[in-house]
C-alpha cells in the first residue's frame, strides 16, 4: 500500500470525526432536552448495547487496529469497526451503602440486608457536548437501551422481591462516566460458632461478579479503595447488630470461578446477650435456686418439698422447651444444651435429695436406746448391752488405778465374786432424723457451690461477657 493511500484513509478519518463533531455540537446545544440528548446518542447507527464499552487505546488511531478494520457505511464515508475482543479490561467501581439490617429468623441464621449498589464505569461512546445545560442525564427510562454490568450476586442466600416501582437509577455524565444504583434486598446465608450459641458473632457474607465477563475483559474494584461499607445516616437495624464489616477481593480459594473478577463483602453480626439473659439464663437461674430453697423446710414438711420440686423442674422444661424451639437445630453440642442439662440435673439432684431426706427421716430407731436433743445415746436402766464378744457392758473399775483393761481382781457384785472389766463402750449409730437433718445441712453448701462454680466456668468458657 502506498503513502496516497494511506493519506487518503487518514483524510478519510478525520472528515468522519469532523463531521461526527458537527453532528454532535448540532444535536446537544442548549435547549434540547436530556431524552433528546439520548435518543441521538443511543441511535443504531452510532451505538450498539451488545458491545462492551471501548476502552481507551492511544496505541491504535481513530480507534482502528489495521486499515482493515474501516467498512464503508452507507454514505461512502468509512465507518468505525469496533476493536477486537483484546481491547483492554474495563474497570467497574463498586461501592455499597447499607440501609437497614434485620434477623427475622434466628433459628436458620438468615439476615435480611438491605442496600444500595453503585456501579460505575466510563463508555466514550455516550460522551456528549458541554453546550448542554445538564450536568447528567437522567437515563431511568433508557434503561434497556444502555450496555450495563452483568453483575450477579453469590454466596449470599436468598432474593427479596423487587422493589417496585423504581428500584434503580441510571445518570450519564458529560465525560462518558455512567452511574449505575440499584436497590437490592438480600436474605444472607450467615455462619456461626453454633457450639457456642447464643454467644457466637456470625459471619455473613455475599460476593458479586460478572456472568459472562472474565476478568480479562472486566474487572471489579472497589470505588476509592474503601474497605468498609458505607452506612445510611438512616440506618434501621432489628435484632441485628453489626460490629464489624470490610470489603475485600475475593480469595481465590473462595472464588468458584477463578478466572473471573469478584468482590466480596463479609457482615459481622454479635447477638443481643442481655436478651438471652433475660429471658433464658436469669430465669434458669432463678428456677435452679428455688428448688433449694428445700433444703432450709422441715425434712418432714412433704407438701412443701415436693411441690417446689416439681414445679421447679415442670417450670424450666417448660420454659427451655419454649425456647429451644426457636434455635437452630445441629447435631453437635451447644452451650444451650450444656445450660439446659446441667440445669435440670440440679433440680432433679435437689428432688432426689428431699426423697433421701423422707425416706432416712423415717426409718425405725433401735428400741433399746434412749435418744435425747443434743446428746449421746445412753443405755436404758435395766438393759444388760453386750458386746460383740458377748461380755456384759459394765463401768470401769473404781480401785483400778492401772491403765485401761489391766484390772485382773474380782468384784463382789451382790454376794456374787464376778471378775472386773474394763470395757471400751460401742459407739451407737445417730438417729434417722439426725441423719436426715444433717443431709440438708450438707446440702444446703454443696449444692450452691458447686451450682456458682458451674456459673462461673460456664459464662466464661463461652466468653458471655466479650
Amino acid at each position: 500500500m502506498g503513502w496516497p493511500c494511506v493519506v487518503a484513509r487518514v483524510l478519510a478519518c478525520l472528515l468522519m470525526l469532523s463531521r461526527a463533531s458537527a453532528l454532535t455540537s448540532d444535536i446537544f446545544a442548549s435547549g434540547k432536552s436530556d431524552k433528546e440528548i439520548l435518543d441521538n446518542l443511543l441511535k443504531n447507527s452510532r451505538y450498539d448495547k451488545r458491545l462492551r464499552p471501548p476502552v481507551e487505546d492511544p496505541d491504535f488511531c481513530c480507534g482502528l487496529k489495521t486499515p482493515n478494520d474501516t467498512v464503508a457505511s452507507p454514505a461512502g464515508l468509512p465507518s468505525l469497526r469496533p476493536r477486537a475482543h483484546n481491547r483492554g479490561v474495563l474497570t467497574v467501581n463498586v461501592s455499597v451503602l447499607l440501609l437497614s439490617l434485620a434477623s427475622p429468623d434466628e433459628s436458620s441464621l438468615k439476615y435480611e440486608v438491605e442496600f444500595l449498589l453503585q456501579q460505575q464505569w466510563y463508555d466514550p461512546r455516550l460522551r456528549y457536548s458541554n453546550l448542554s445545560q445538564y450536568d447528567y442525564l437522567n437515563a431511568i427510562h433508557h434503561h434497556e437501551d444502555i450496555w450495563l454490568p452483568d453483575t450477579y450476586f453469590i454466596m449470599h442466600g436468598d432474593f427479596k422481591d423487587p422493589i417496585i416501582p423504581m428500584h434503580f437509577a441510571l445518570r450519564i455524565f458529560r465525560n462518558g462516566t455512567i452511574n449505575y444504583l440499584m436497590r437490592r434486598h438480600l436474605i444472607l446465608s450467615c455462619q456461626g460458632r453454633l457450639n457456642i450459641f447464643p454467644f457466637d458473632d456470625p459471619l455473613c457474607s455475599f460476593a458479586l461478579e460478572s456472568i459472562s465477563y472474565e476478568s480479562s475483559a472486566i474487572t471489579y474494584v472497589w470505588k476509592n479503595d474503601e474497605d468498609t461499607l458505607r452506612k445510611s445516616p438512616s440506618l434501621t437495624t432489628l435484632n441485628a447488630y453489626l460490629i464489624q464489616n470490610q470489603t475485600i477481593p475475593c480469595p481465590i480459594k473462595a472464588s468458584w470461578r477463578g478466572n473471573y473478577s469478584c468482590l466480596k463483602v463479609d457482615l459481622i453480626f454479635t447477638r443481643d446477650r442481655a436478651f438471652y439473659f433475660t429471658t433464658v439464663f436469669i430465669p434458669g437461674i432463678i428456677l435452679v435456686t428455688s428448688s433449694f430453697i428445700t433444703f432450709w423446710l422441715e425434712w418432714n414438711a412433704v407438701p412443701a418439698r415436693s411441690m417446689i420440686g416439681v414445679t421447679t423442674m415442670l417450670n424450666f422444661f417448660t420454659t427451655s422447651n419454649g425456647f429451644r424451639s426457636t434455635l437452630p437445630v445441629v447435631s453437635n453440642l451447644t452451650a444451650m444444651n450444656v445450660w439446659d442439662g446441667v440445669c435440670m440435673c440440679f433440680i432433679y439432684a435437689s428432688l432426689l435429695e428431699f426423697v433421701c431426706v423422707n425416706y432416712v427421716g423415717r426409718k425405725r430407731p433401735l428400741h433399746n436406746v434412749v435418744y435425747r436433743p443434743g446428746e449421746n445415746p445412753v443405755t436404758q436402766p435395766g438393759d444388760k448391752k453386750r458386746d460383740s464378744t458377748g461380755a456384759a457392758d459394765l463401768v470401769t473399775c473404781a480401785t483400778c488405778t492401772g491403765p485401761p483393761g489391766s484390772c485382773s481382781h474380782t468384784t463382789n457384785n451382790g454376794g456374787v465374786t464376778e471378775p472386773c472389766f474394763v470395757q471400751v463402750r460401742k459407739k451407737e449409730p445417730p438417729h434417722p432424723i439426725r441423719v436426715a437433718k444433717t443431709i440438708d445441712v450438707i446440702a444446703r453448701i454443696t449444692f450452691p457451690t458447686a451450682y456458682a462454680v458451674f456459673l462461673i466456668f460456664f459464662f466464661i468458657h463461652y466468653k458471655a461477657f466479650s
